[in-house]
């Protein structure tokens, strides 16, 4: 909601009531919560008997001592104790390109400040945004453009990993160690060593695995599973999630010891459509990477029908949509002659009933039809990707996939 309050040596009140210092629009917060008051370099959390609860790191509290950078939930909504923000002063880079990122936008060049200034050093980066902003290519850049660009590029999509198998994946196992090991392999962190380590999702991997990770990261030191001998790593980390990972910490779902760890530079990516600026010179990249010698102006009706849609998918969804139109359109080699098409309206019709079948047939015809609608249009704006789909849709990835079999969205085993 971005409401905010100084918090100082007399009480703070949080609630819904008028009267509160904070107020919160929020059914499921007391009319009066909970009090913040500073105690030296920390804050005293007191609940007032609240009907919700007031929750830190997944537990609810009656009265704790909280760190400055501490997340609680109030109800359905999240707080933070921060310190007042303060100016940077980090002018907007210059550059309009930055590896594989082109942006016209104030808000991405801001982000290219950032990013051409992290590529100097090893530091932690940890990248946040919505699927398809483009954090792998943000993680590319620190490592292209850092001091360990002859080294690996290593990425672990932690999202797409059976939770069994994360540890297997980040740090190696040696032959024997469970069922179907049949040889040694190196984990991500051996075969990152000279480069950079990039893990993606990171906010899926599972609570008892963070701890190893955590320490992983701290010492740069790794133990395969099944093995008593730990080995030395040397690497850049960069992590991304498309969760605001604070939050999870307040759920309890993410170890606040490592969230402070690899957020130590934290950068933000915004949506496509909080900078629709950007559109033209990315559709004009795209082009040319495709074949587009000369594509002609990036404008007219091709180019309002982009700039209208609010892009739910982001980059990645823009990207498949040039590629339909240049398949649509055979021949063709200008963009104002390209068959775009984005989100076309469709009207909202009944569902097709068959009356004349028995009840359950009819209606599983509906959930049939339903199905094959939503899962092909979640399936087309994630770019094909089932761990994405999954993500996005809710459901578990072994049914889902079932699913796209049944409905012929992709081909069987």
């Amino acid at each position: 909601m971005g409401r905010a309050v100084v918090l100082g040596t007399a009480p703070t009140t949080v609630g819904s009531d008028p009267t509160c210092d904070l107020i919160l629009h929020d059914e499921h917060v007391s009319r009066r919560h909970v009090t913040f008051t500073a105690v030296g370099d920390q804050y005293l959390v007191t609940d007032l008997g609240s009907h919700n609860g007031t929750l830190y790191q997944g537990s609810k509290i009656t009265e704790a001592t909280v760190a400055p950078g501490a997340t609680l939930k109030l109800g359905a909504t999240f707080v933070r104790v921060q310190p007042k923000p303060q100016d940077v002063n980090l002018a907007p880079s210059q550059a309009r390109r930055l590896g594989e990122f082109v942006a016209e936008s104030l808000v991405m060049r801001e982000v290219f400040a950032v990013l051409e200034l992290a590529t100097e050093s090893a530091v932690t980066v940890l990248l946040e945004g919505e699927t398809g902003v483009g954090k792998e290519l943000a993680a590319r850049c620190l490592h292209t453009l850092g001091p360990r660009r002859a080294g690996p590029f290593v990425t672990v999509d932690c999202g797409a990993l059976p939770p069994t198998l994360v540890e297997s994946e980040l740090f190696g196992h040696v032959r024997g160690a469970y069922t179907g090991a049949a040889q040694a392999r190196d984990g991500a962190f051996v075969r990152a060593h000279g480069g950079t380590l990039y893990l993606d999702e990171l906010d899926s991997v599972p609570l008892e695995v963070q701890a190893r990770l955590l320490r992983a990261i701290e010492e740069r030191r790794v133990r395969p599973v099944g093995a008593d001998d730990e080995r030395e790593v040397d690497l850049r980390l960069v992590a991304s999630s498309r969760r605001d990972l604070g939050e999870l910490v307040a759920e309890g779902a993410f170890r606040p010891d490592l969230y402070y760890r690899v957020s130590v530079v934290r950068v933000v990516i915004p949506p496509l459509r909080d900078r629709r600026e950007d559109i033209a010179p990315i559709v004009a990249n795209l082009l040319r990477t495709r074949g587009f010698g000369d594509p002609g102006p990036i404008d007219g009706t091709n180019l309002e029908r982009l700039f209208v849609y609010e892009w739910p998918g982001n980059v990645r969804e823009l990207r498949n949509a040039i590629d339909r139109a240049i398949a649509l359109s055979p021949g063709v080699d200008r963009f104002a002659d390209l068959r775009v098409a984005v989100g076309a309206s469709r009207p909202v019709d009944e569902p097709n009933v068959r009356s004349d079948l028995p009840f359950s047939v009819a209606k599983q015809a509906v959930v049939d039809a339903f199905e094959r609608r939503y899962l092909r249009d979640v399936f087309e704006r994630c770019g094909g990707n089932i761990s994405a789909v999954a993500r996005e849709a809710g459901v578990d990835r072994k049914h889902l996939r079932s699913l796209l079999v049944r409905h012929g969205i992709v081909p069987g085993a």
